[in-house]
């Protein structure tokens, strides 16, 4: 639906709105002309139905107006008598056109001074429950939306288990482009996990059916601030494949607004020449310098003749592998081990089995159940996985010989964006350089090029492209140049040797920013192992996210304030109860 076709559906939802109510304008002392006038005849209704002004906002919000709707036509027919049961559902599961039915045939009367008060107490919790749904479903789609964060990209700037607020006023929320859809779902129905939103995403049939029809164009509210380098953002996944996190599906293909969300530190800007050499991200030929709070990490091996100790690594907190030996593994023992390796491995010169785990290592009850008979392997060297401040504290350590940063060799391709490897070798050490196009910028392309920019041109500015040979043809026309409809981005976790990002799946366009993470609320470890297992960061909770300088809790003045609260209130209303 582009903005013709929205403006002539708002038209014929006015002319529909016309015709069945009309009449009912009349009999509450207005004029019928008032009924047909867009926007106005809104105005007119709530005062007819004794609601605020405002409400009218509402039902031209996109999400919110699917809950309001439902609302106005309950409470038309009730300022006009029709208060039964029978008459809620009616005039609900009829999609409000029983509002027809009381304007044509009924001969009901206006009741101006209809008291809002609920008469039962059901009814007074049913209007509660509705208050509190459009209130809550109004915040999380146009000011604040919460998140958790689900996987380690961002460690340990972002941890996993981290209860977030992200602002979408920040940089201005992006109005929902799917208009059928539950309110404050995402992509997928709580409990039940089946899709939340009605949209038709089958290329073939894409922007034909009925349901694609009635999807918005991308409009975002002003906000007041532009995405930065350096900013932590939350976005939808361009390339989304993912039904849920942690979840092996098919491939599924979602609309814009209902792609999953990730979260990454935005390093390339419009108009960037990006390149990352050795695994350090320079723009413009020049190391970008990151803010003091961003913990980056990278793959380091550190050598030691003494053995490299877990005890070691565990001191300075960083992320390793651990080895186990066996001389023998049954098909029973390898299943019992499969939730807790990395992998197993037979080493055809020992003839042992090796056993890789995360720092965590094996339960010992695991142990003695498989019946297992392991010594653990102190190497010579290990690899792990560190901030520049971990590496400092190794280093000052007498017993640590050296530590070397690992890398991706240069000019060997492994999997990464635009997957061409004959014309970019590139891999998350090594890539680029590359341009991050602007909006309005126009770019040369040719059969070499056209990987770089084929995604951006089909995928996100719905164009048609092929080559033949070594020409490119965009909508059927051969083209020597490109001229860009958005902004677009580069986003890269801080975790760099683990983070599926840019450097996998290339640009992130503008209409995909959802927000701005801002606060901190909850912290746990343990978050992936079940809520049991959970154990509070209590150094993390109340924090913000931005910033300078060692982040600070809040918790405590937040506790502080709540306690002097239920003090307060507590006096408040025995004086009260005291001069009654």
């Amino acid at each position: 639906m582009d903005c013709t076709q929205l403006i002539l559906f708002i038209l014929i939802v006015q002319v529909i709105h016309f015709l069945g109510t009309w009449k009912l304008y009349v009999k509450a002392g207005r004029k019928a002309w008032e009924a047909a006038i867009p926007v106005y005849n809104g105005i007119v209704l709530m005062k007819i139905i004794n609601r605020p002004w405002w409400w009218v906002l509402l039902l031209f919000l996109p999400i919110i107006n699917l809950l309001m709707f439902p609302v106005v036509w309950v409470e038309t027919i009730r300022s006009f008598g029709k208060n039964k049961l029978w008459d809620t559902w009616l005039v609900i599961l009829s999609l409000g056109f029983y509002i027809y039915y009381i304007n044509y045939i009924e001969d009901v009367k206006h009741i101006s001074e209809r008291s809002l008060k609920p008469k039962t107490g059901l009814g007074e919790w049913v209007s509660s429950i509705v208050f509190a749904i459009v209130a809550a479903t109004f915040v999380h789609t146009y000011f604040i939306q919460p998140y958790v964060i689900p996987s380690g990209s961002l460690e340990r700037t972002l941890r996993i288990g981290d209860f977030l607020f992200v602002s979408k006023f920040h940089y201005g929320a992006r109005l929902p482009m799917t208009t059928l859809a539950a309110p404050m779902g995402h992509d997928s129905l709580p409990v039940v996990g089946k899709r939340s939103y009605l949209a038709d995403v089958n290329p073939q049939t894409h922007d034909k059916s009925w349901i694609n029809k009635l999807r918005l164009p991308y409009m975002r509210l002003p906000g007041f601030q532009e995405v930065k380098k350096n900013d932590i953002v939350v976005f939808s996944l361009p390339s989304d494949t993912l039904v849920q996190f942690f979840k092996k599906n098919k491939p599924v293909k979602k609309p814009v607004d209902k792609k999953s969300n990730y979260v990454k530190r935005c390093v390339g800007t419009p108009g960037d020449s990006l390149e990352v050499i050795n695994g350090y991200v320079h723009i413009n030929g020049k190391q970008l310098q990151l803010s003091d709070r961003a913990k980056v990490m990278y793959y380091y091996t550190i050598y030691s003749s003494k053995g490299v100790s877990r005890r070691t690594l565990e001191k300075v907190d960083a992320e390793y592998l651990r080895k186990y030996l066996t001389d023998r593994l049954d098909e029973n023992q390898y299943r019992g081990l499969a939730p807790y390796v990395r992998g197993v491995n037979l080493n055809q010169n020992t003839n042992k089995y090796e056993i890789l785990t995360t720092e965590e290592g094996l339960p010992v009850q695991l142990i003695r159940q498989l019946r297992l008979s392991l010594t653990e392997e102190k190497s010579l060297s290990r690899e792990a996985n560190m901030t520049n401040e971990m590496v400092a504290q190794l280093r000052a350590m007498p017993e640590i010989d050296s530590i070397v940063k690992r890398s991706d060799p240069k000019g060997v391709y492994l999997g990464a964006y635009p997957q061409k490897p004959n014309f970019y070798p590139w891999n998350n050490s090594y890539f680029g350089p590359i341009y991050i196009p602007e909006r309005g910028a126009t770019v040369a392309i040719d059969y070499k090029t056209i990987p770089l920019y084929k995604k951006i041109i089909r995928d996100y500015e719905h164009n048609e492209v092929e080559v033949k040979g070594q020409k490119v043809f965009i909508n059927g026309k051969e083209a020597t140049a490109y001229t860009f409809l958005q902004d677009y981005y580069w986003m890269m976790g801080d975790n760099r040797d683990s983070s599926e990002d840019s450097r996998t799946w290339g640009y992130v366009p503008a209409d995909h920013i959802v927000g701005k993470p801002v606060f901190l609320w909850l912290s746990f470890d343990n978050f992936t192992k079940g809520f049991s297992s959970w154990k509070p960061r209590w150094d993390r909770m109340f924090t913000t996210v931005g910033g300078s300088g060692q982040p600070v809790s809040y918790l405590k003045y937040f506790l502080i304030a709540v306690v002097g609260w239920f003090v307060f209130d507590f006096f408040r209303k025995r004086r009260k109860k005291r001069n009654a």
